[in-house]
């Protein structure tokens, strides 16, 4: 199949392709040497104008693109992927965001690979939101960004929402608009816009009202944690997170709040949600560090560092506000 379509002359709605402001773009490539090769071709294009490089993929895939770079690769910056993305609300504010912004002035080329086979379901689809909100957090900003997508070990759908995601589309020398690609608010909003329910016996509960039942929901969260194994250190995360989005309950509803917590055998994961009357409005929150004068939007930017996976469904207006944190046991 033909992985690229013509566009029939029409232009997604701020898409640029004249190198300047954001330019996101997924590479579709069939092995490791179309994957190098490419890669290094659209890092060495950069280079030769003078843009500043970034390079995060799978830690697995460093070492071969250093390779094929060889001295060339000296002035790029490598991050891993599988670490500093593992949870994909990460990547805007922490990688993305964080790279444009320390060079101010500067345009930049980013190789940015959110989407790999050993992804679990719940990790996908938050990736997939992040895919699409990216085309709205970083529009404007002087910034290429290279998504690579394996077609041998990705599936149909991963395919076809990169396509939907993706306003350019690359496949070897040919680089061409995407026919399907959509509005990205859509994108996102479907990607999460179920949730799996928890299993049928799905651990404990707990509603909260007040600031008085903070000290409470911390002592709720870390003797549960502890006994399902997480680690000390990982239960202070965990239960700083926790706090930081019943806050955000408790401040923006002026209402009450449950916490659901039950451990996911097929992940290995404990699952801590928090769910709520309040209307989420704003897409990106979470996604872009406030200015340090602001006085709101950084507990849920915070929340993302903290946990290895969190999804927050978005264009659910009416249906209340659901945060869905994870933290990988052992």
């Amino acid at each position: 199949m033909d992985l690229l379509t013509d566009a029939g002359g029409g232009r997604p709605a701020g898409v640029t392709l004249d190198g300047t402001g954001l330019v996101h773009e997924a590479l579709f490539h069939r092995d490791e040497q179309d994957y190098a090769i490419d890669i290094a071709r659209f890092l060495r294009e950069g280079l030769e104008s003078s843009e500043l490089a970034l390079v995060a993929v799978p830690g697995s895939r460093l070492d071969v693109l250093r390779s094929m770079l060889g001295s060339d690769g000296e002035g790029v910056q490598f991050v891993d992927m599988a670490q500093a993305g593992r949870n994909p609300g990460r990547i805007i504010p922490a990688v993305l965001y964080a790279f444009i912004q320390a060079q101010p002035g500067r345009r930049v080329r980013v190789v940015a690979e959110p989407i790999w086979p050993e992804r679990s379901a719940a990790e996908y689809r938050a990736a997939v939101q992040h895919e699409a909100l990216l085309n709205i957090a970083l529009a404007g900003h002087e910034a290429t960004i290279l998504c690579p997508y394996d077609c041998r070990r990705l599936g149909a759908t991963a395919l076809a929402q990169a396509r939907q995601t993706h306003p350019v589309l690359l496949e070897g020398s040919r680089r061409a608009l995407s026919a399907e690609y959509r509005d990205p608010r859509a994108v996102a909003d479907e990607s999460l816009r179920f949730l799996p329910d928890p299993p049928e016996l799905w651990g404990d509960m707990l509603v909260f009202s007040s600031s008085a039942d903070l000290p409470g929901i911390r002592e709720f969260v870390e003797g549960r944690a502890l006994r399902a194994g997480l680690r000390v250190d990982r239960v202070t995360d965990l239960c700083l997170a926790v706090t930081e989005v019943a806050t955000n309950t408790l401040v923006h509803t002026h209402a009450a709040g449950v916490l659901s917590l039950w451990q996911d055998s097929q992940t290995g994961t404990l699952v801590c949600e928090i769910s709520d009357s309040g209307q989420l409005r704003d897409r990106l929150v979470g996604r872009i560090p406030p200015h340090r004068s602001q006085p709101h939007g950084h507990g849920l930017v915070l929340v993302n560092e903290l946990c290895d996976l969190v999804e927050i469904p978005t264009g659910r207006i009416g249906t209340g506000t659901t945060v869905r944190m994870h933290m990988a046991l052992g």
